[in-house]
């Protein structure tokens, strides 16, 4: 067991959710820090590090895809997790496309809550690459796994945790067609039942990064039926 406990992050002003939502995690052995606004959030980010913020969309004065936004500007790495009371399709696009990690839809399970943040706070060994980093070449990019950086034909660009993990998972297992529920599992942590588009909004991103024509994705490959398939060369097999 670590001595550091992991140090979380909850921006929520609903004060009987968010009193839930501690009590629960410190039971779990992990530290929290409560907000109720994303403007106060945004100023202890610039003092202290997260290990993972849970992040509610609907907020007093900036909302969460706001900050989330913002937040990404000081900290690219840190997993973020958006919850939103609206189970609108676009919500979960949108937190997403700001850079979001994943998100749960309120009111939400207890056990599915604590199994998604565990799975997010989840350190392991499969994914940390070599520690003299060389860069990953595929394509006209350059991915750096242990800085969390990349460089694309657009330019350089910092990745998340969960971006930098599911191209790990990728890379190891190039050419081969991985199915939705193990990408899930492995890196987010889900049960192989749970229904979610967050993979394939995770999938979108990485194809705006790292793809010539996102729309013709030569590297992230779908295989219906399946689930994807990450291609070096650009060849579909």
């Amino acid at each position: 067991m670590m001595n550091d406990k992991p140090q979380i992050m909850l921006v929520e002003d609903e004060i009987h959710l968010a009193r839930g939502i501690c009590y629960n995690l410190e039971e779990e052995g992990l530290r929290i820090s409560h907000f109720e606004t994303g403007e106060s959030a945004l100023k202890s980010l610039e003092v202290e590090r997260f290990d993972l913020i849970i992040l509610d969309v609907m907020l007093p004065g900036m909302d969460g895809f706001e900050a989330c936004r913002l937040i990404r500007k000081l900290d690219p790495r840190v997993p973020i997790l958006m919850l939103t009371a609206r189970s609108d399709d676009s919500d979960r696009v949108e937190g997403l496309e700001n850079g979001a990690d994943d998100y749960l839809t309120k009111p939400f399970n207890l056990a599915e809550f604590l199994l998604r943040v565990k799975g997010m706070l989840r350190r392991s060994s499969w994914y940390r690459p070599e520690p003299v980093e060389e860069g990953y070449r595929f394509g006209d990019n350059e991915a750096f796994l242990l800085s969390y950086r990349a460089k694309t034909a657009q330019g350089e660009t910092d990745m998340t945790e969960m971006e930098v993990r599911v191209l790990s998972l990728f890379f190891r297992k190039e050419g081969q067609a991985i199915q939705r529920s193990e990408l899930l599992q492995t890196v987010w942590g889900y049960t192989s039942d749970t229904e979610t588009r967050t993979l394939d909004n995770f999938i979108v991103r990485l194809r705006k990064y790292f793809e010539p024509d996102p729309a013709h994705p030569k590297h992230f490959q779908t295989v219906r039926g399946v689930g994807y398939r990450f291609s070096r060369s650009g060849s579909s097999v």
